[in-house]
């Protein structure tokens, strides 16, 4: 019986051993790496010709001290909010000062694991409806609300009761997505988790290991593969990446297993392989990834897109990586930038030109808080 359990406790390990799951040893202090992803299983170096050359300037920090911090959404006057994934609440960070001010807290967050309050996205039409959307974690799945944002309220009780526009996504203690963002098409993405388990990445009638696209009320949309379903694209381990270019491409990024993590051009009604495939697989059936990358230098959770470049948050690998783009194909070898400086990158966030927003991950029980975690730093890219 003892070699039984032992057994089984190692492929349970075998089966979470990268992504959010598997914390990394440890800061190293360097500020960059020249490590580059791999494009197939024997190792040869993707995309082929001249290495980046594009740099990354940290300029400021803008604000410290925030507790697990995963999604954030900028708001029309620069400001950001960001969800307290193990809190449950949602605080508003001035861009100017960085003063942090909590404008509420969700009801029904069920934190645990990689499981509680995730990812942000405030209405196109804000302006007029004042309307900000949660994917969130309960104690019986994963769902999205979206609640009315009073900025004339007192602190701390600024947010509506939450309107359910979709529930029923499935959770877990590992692999539950979480990213949600607007498109160019004003209809509403999420990324999912199978929650390990991998038979609802190909299940059509899941709602697990899928990118869903729905209307601001949750409906399915005109365009969708199928008509009465918001399932946009499938076969995937663990979405937490989304962000289109400036041709209004959809990429994602994707925890792997053991061996690849990936970034995928999205298409309506594909399939991306898992668990049939992990990586470059060139199956019958399945769309590979654009570039992929080995566990333990990636882990991607966020993704932005900036001056020409899909920009990954690496949770495990420490480092932000650029992959820079010539239309849907990557032009030249990924570089990574910060490598091991500020711990875990959870998120990152375009707001035009040149200036990103990075998140750290540190406060979120896999990481190793030092004095000032978690930081949103500013960053100017090229």
């Amino acid at each position: 019986m003892t070699a039984v359990l032992a057994a089984a406790v190692l492929l349970l390990a075998a089966g979470c051993s990268s992504g959010d799951d598997k914390a990394p040893a440890g800061r190293t202090g360097a500020a960059s790496a020249p490590a580059a992803p791999s494009s197939g299983a024997g190792g040869t170096p993707s995309p082929t010709g001249p290495p980046a050359k594009g740099s990354v300037k940290v300029v400021s920090t803008l604000t410290q001290g925030l507790k697990s911090p995963w999604g954030v959404a900028p708001l029309a006057d620069g400001d950001l909010l960001v969800a307290s994934r193990d809190e449950g609440t949602i605080t508003r960070v001035d861009a100017e000062s960085g003063k942090q001010t909590q404008i509420g807290s969700v009801p029904g967050v069920s934190p645990g694991g990689e499981g509680g309050l995730l990812g942000l996205a405030v209405s196109p039409s804000f302006a007029s409806d004042h309307q900000v959307y949660a994917y969130f974690t309960t104690e019986s799945d994963n769902r999205i609300a979206r609640m009315l944002y009073d900025e004339q309220k007192p602190a701390g009780q600024q947010l509506g009761a939450p309107d359910t526009i979709l529930r029923g996504i499935p959770k877990g203690s590992i692999h539950n997505g979480g990213r949600i963002a607007f498109g160019p098409d004003k209809m509403l993405y999420a990324g999912t988790g199978e929650t390990g388990d991998m038979s609802l990445a190909q299940d059509r009638k899941s709602l697990g290991g899928k990118i869903l696209r729905m209307t601001p009320d949750g409906r399915p949309v005109h365009g969708n593969p199928e008509a009465d379903s918001i399932v946009y694209s499938w076969g995937h381990r663990n979405v937490q990446g989304l962000a289109w270019d400036s041709d209004k491409r959809l990429w994602a990024a994707e925890f792997g297993q053991n061996t690849w993590d990936e970034l995928n051009l999205i298409e309506p009604g594909k399939n991306y392989g898992w668990p049939e495939v992990e990586g470059k697989g060139s199956k019958p059936g399945f769309v590979d990834p654009v570039a992929q990358w080995r566990t333990a230098d990636a882990s991607p959770s966020g993704i932005a897109y900036a001056e020409g470049s899909i920009w990954m948050a690496s949770l495990r690998g420490e480092r932000l990586w650029r992959i820079p783009l010539a239309g849907a194909k990557p032009s030249a070898q990924p570089q990574s930038f910060l490598q091991g400086k500020y711990g875990r990158l959870r998120t990152v966030v375009s707001v035009g030109g040149a200036k990103l927003w990075l998140v750290t991950s540190e406060t979120d029980n896999r990481g190793t808080p030092e004095p000032g975690d978690d930081k949103i730093l500013q960053l100017e890219v090229k």
